[in-house]
């Protein structure tokens, strides 16, 4: 048996058909991905309104190398949803889904101290207040915990804005009370850099992880992106993570990246991580996805995917090469023999191969970054690992299994291309936490000597494939206890719109519940 990732039921060639939806009325149609010009397309013609093309990933090669690495999921044994309308048009989870949860969302409030142009959730344009209350996050809360086989160890309370939703703390403490692994935060950093010892209460409170919305090293990307000028305000709150006190916060930076607005920034990013490592745990670049309508011209413009984003980091520094990304099921072998020595599911990351790309660096005490793909053979590591997962299932005696996957790593470590100071004792210790027997230290980043860099593409109406969906692993909560794909709840049938108009208030009633000046008039924000 496979106790958290299969064989996947994906078709591995080009060209070939998926399903997808019309950007205009939303209908399930029937897509054609394929090759032309050495990228990957995605076209397709709706009866109504007509052909719609555009570009699903911009380079043939690294399409095919992610899709080589291909799990599915074994999904959820508790489906709270039976699929008839077809996906994804039935979200729940449905009982087609293929993958757990790996990350929640959890959105606090669609207010917010910002009005950017490419959010996602914005009081001021639904012209009401979405904010769950105390009661209805803790039921979502239980409810991601009683997900099964595999209960979910990782939430984000996101919004709007989160640090402006009254109870921050108080559901912070929840999470951790309740025994997520890890607890974070999506934020822009403006209460945390301009607020004296807010950073402080949310580490006390359990506070684990920072998402912390960050676009550039240039303010003219801010003005462009969110409106104001930001940097400082981000190294600021920066520093007052780097201050805290009995506990330590990690910070994982999140540049939305538009063609032609910060793509020249992705390297002076990371090098920025870099410098900042001692808090910086890793970047993870977000193309942006297109909201509403935008005609071809604009979209070929704005569009950019994951393989532009290894192309601008590899000409943007010195050290990374397109052959150090890989999809992020790479890694599902571990969650396998994590699994099968400790005899029921664990947390496994099994998104379709094609919704991210993701590289560790390992930085030394001057700050030089090198790949571990440079020095550690990584496709035939996991390859091996999974086989000894299969061969080491159903025996009883399970400490060997560790030793084992220790001397393959020792197999695959190219001492010779390794960086100075890095032999394989050290790297070996730096893994240790994927085999811990703790869900904290197993769903926590490796180390502090290393560096995550990524990027996670979520779509849009035109590039947008139901196969992405239905192995999604990133899901929002909301307060009718339903799980929902990230790309269903945004995108396509929009399920945000539905939840929140559902469960809304006015602005009246929330200056009546939280004061006259709760909601200024002409902007939502605190």
């Amino acid at each position: 048996m496979s106790y958290v990732i299969k064989e996947s039921e994906l078709e591995k060639v080009l060209p070939k058909k998926t399903e997808s939806l019309c950007p205009e009325c939303k209908k399930i149609i029937e897509a054609d991905i394929y090759e032309e010009d050495g990228k990957v397309m995605i076209s397709k013609t709706c009866d109504e309104h007509g052909f719609f093309k555009d570009v699903y990933w911009s380079d043939v090669g690294l399409y095919k190398k992610a899709e080589s690495w291909a799990f599915d999921g074994v999904g959820v044994d508790n489906p709270l949803i039976k699929a008839e309308k077809g996906c994804p048009w039935d979200c729940g989870l449905c009982d087609i889904h293929m993958s757990h949860t790996s990350l929640a969302n959890l959105d606090l409030t669609n207010r917010c101290n910002l009005r950017c142009p490419i959010c996602f959730a914005n009081a001021n344009d639904a012209g009401y207040v979405y904010e769950p209350t105390f009661g209805e996050v803790t039921f979502m809360l239980e409810t991601l915990r009683a997900e099964r086989p595999v209960h979910c160890k990782a939430v984000q309370f996101s919004g709007g804005e989160p640090t402006i939703y009254p109870h921050i703390l108080e559901v912070i403490a929840k999470a951790k009370e309740l025994g997520f692994a890890q607890i974070q935060i999506a934020t822009n950093g403006i209460r945390m850099a301009n607020e004296p010892g807010f950073t402080q209460k949310l580490v006390d409170a359990g506070l684990h992880t920072v998402y912390l919305q960050f676009d550039g090293m240039k303010e003219e990307d801010y003005i462009g992106a969110r409106g104001r000028p930001l940097l400082e305000t981000k190294k600021k709150a920066l520093q007052t993570i780097r201050e805290v006190k009995g506990g330590k916060l990690s910070v994982v930076l999140v540049p939305t990246i538009l063609n032609g607005l910060n793509d020249d920034q992705l390297g002076a990013i990371l090098q920025f991580a870099i410098d900042n490592m001692d808090v910086v745990r890793s970047v993870n670049y977000q193309p942006v996805s297109f909201a509403g309508r935008i005609d071809q011209e604009e979209r070929e413009k704005g569009r950019f995917t994951l393989p532009d984003m290894v192309d601008r980091l590899e000409a943007q520094t010195d050290f990374i090469t397109r052959d150090d990304f890989f999809p992020v099921p790479v890694v599902t072998p571990i969650s396998e023999f994590l699994s099968v020595m400790k005899e029921e599911p664990q947390l496994a990351f099994t998104p379709h191969p094609h919704c991210g790309l993701a590289t560790y660096l390992y930085v030394d005490k001057d700050r030089n970054a090198t790949p571990i793909t440079q020095f550690v053979d990584v496709e035939a590591l996991f390859r091996d690992i999974l086989e000894l997962a299969h061969k080491s299932e159903g025996k009883k005696i399970k400490a060997p299994m560790k030793i084992k996957a220790f001397n393959l790593i020792r197999k695959h470590f190219k001492k010779d291309k390794a960086p100075a100071g890095m032999g394989v004792t050290k790297f070996l210790k730096q893994l240790e936490g994927l085999f811990s027997s703790t869900e904290k230290e197993a769903t926590a980043e490796i180390s502090w000597g290393l560096i995550m860099v990524g990027g996670m593409h979520f779509q849009d109406l035109y590039n947008y494939d139901i196969e992405r969906v239905k192995r999604c692993v990133i899901h929002y909560v909301v307060p009718d206890g339903r799980i929902i794909p990230f790309c269903a709840f945004n995108t396509g049938p929009e399920f945000r719109h539905e939840v929140e108009e559902k469960y809304q208030i006015s602005f009246d009633e929330y200056r009546a519940r939280h004061g006259k000046d709760a909601v200024p008039e002409g902007e939502v924000c605190e």
